[in-house]
């Protein structure tokens, strides 16, 4: 069962992934976008293959995030992307850094809540599977 703050976490977090996906699949059909786009960016996506992958993970990320589904794996598929973000408004285009912020800090939360699912992963020395 999930807390409060959780659900709202990955509402919040499913809401804008899939938003700024979609609003990416604007940019890549060469449509008005919906919601302004940081030029700096866009700059970034010298290679269109780049941003049609990292909107499609947005949106099938938010999608799973809303219908509550594959959640640690999302948070792991957005871990990259989450820093990204942040870095980029960090250090280049300071517009959104107070949205920056709270995703990181969202995302943050949720890895914490849902840490258990991860800690397999920091097994220095694993046992091979077959002395299971």
């Amino acid at each position: 069962m999930t807390t409060l703050f959780a659900q709202i976490g990955q509402l919040f977090l499913g809401i804008l992934f899939l938003v700024a996906g979609v609003n990416g699949f604007f940019v890549i059909f060469g449509l008005e976008p919906f919601i302004a786009t940081s030029p700096a960016a866009m700059a970034l996506f010298q290679f269109e293959y780049l941003l049609i992958t990292e909107k499609s993970l947005e949106v099938i990320c938010g999608i799973l995030l809303l219908t509550r589904q594959f959640i640690p794996l999302v948070l792991a598929i957005l871990s990259p992307i989450v820093a990204n973000i942040f870095l980029l408004h960090l250090f280049i285009d300071h517009s959104l850094l107070l949205l920056a912020t709270l995703v990181v800090i969202t995302h943050g939360y949720l890895l914490f809540y849902y840490r258990s699912h991860f800690m397999n992963l920091l097994v220095r020395k694993p046992k091979h599977p077959t002395t299971l």
